[in-house]
């Protein structure tokens, strides 16, 4: 069974080309355990293509991604795939495995050839299925489940593989209120207990809330990075996502409510 694992992220100068369009451009970041950082930003602003090219799902145009100091294309696949965990956007899963089997696929990576899951391997999943709150469903079919189920599920999946960095492209969305609670409470634990968690947001009373740093993006770039006071202002919000917010606290922690759209 493979133990070792890199932490932390740092981006440098990286450029992501679609038909000769940059679609991220001159990105350069350090991500470490810690604070959950939030990426957030207007639609098309390249938030999930920057998280598949950490991921390693997109050609890289110009740049390098270090994990744990280490440039990412000099690792072994498994050493990444040990090391990283990848939430994709896409929820869709077209077999009919059981919810049970699906979650512990995420230790698969942990795995040598002939190696075969051991009860460690099970207690994982158990606490995974318990921490996503699928346990109760754990005999079903994934091809029944709802949108939300699934992701809770594939959120399961992810947690089972304890990789020491974690990206979830938007996590939370089509989860009802309770489980988009859930679910950032763990991720803000699993950073807070040592990994590096970066998770992309639309939800930005959400992301006031929960992350520690958040990072803006727009058009490609990064127009904004620092403590959700500092990213999420009215000039912010109004110049990069066109609307106006009504923004205010509640036990010391930061409320965003965007109200209507900004008059330029």
């Amino acid at each position: 069974m493979i133990r070792s694992k890199l932490s932390d992220l740092r981006l440098d100068c990286l450029t992501v080309r679609y038909n000769g369009t940059d679609v991220v451009s001159d990105v350069s970041l350090n991500l470490t355990a810690g604070p959950l950082v939030g990426i957030i930003g207007p639609n098309g602003a390249g938030k999930t293509t920057l998280m598949r090219a950490v991921a390693g799902l997109v050609r890289i145009e110009s740049g390098e991604v270090y994990m744990g100091g280490e440039p990412v294309s000099k690792l072994t696949s498994t050493l990444r795939a040990v090391s990283l965990g990848y939430l994709a956007q896409d929820r869709s899963v077209i077999w009919p495995l059981t919810v049970e089997r699906l979650v512990a696929l995420g230790r698969l990576p942990h795995l040598g050839p002939w190696d075969a899951p051991d009860i460690v391997d099970a207690e994982i999943v158990e606490r995974a299925l318990a921490d996503a709150n699928v346990a109760h469903i754990a005999r079903r079919a994934v091809t029944t489940l709802s949108g939300g189920e699934l992701t809770r599920v594939l959120i399961a999946r992810l947690l089972a593989g304890k990789p020491s960095i974690l990206l979830a492209d938007e996590p939370v969305s089509g989860l009802d209120p309770a489980h988009r609670l859930r679910v950032l409470q763990t991720f803000r634990s699993l950073a807070q207990a040592g990994r590096t968690v970066i998770v992309s947001m639309h939800d930005l009373t959400l992301a006031a809330r929960f992350c520690d740093r958040l990072v803006l993006m727009a058009e490609g770039r990064i127009a904004a990075d620092g403590s959700p006071r500092q990213v999420l202002t009215p000039e912010i919000l109004s110049r990069f996502y066109g609307v106006s917010a009504r923004i205010s606290e509640h036990n010391n922690e930061l409320m965003v409510l965007p109200w209507d759209l900004a008059r330029n």
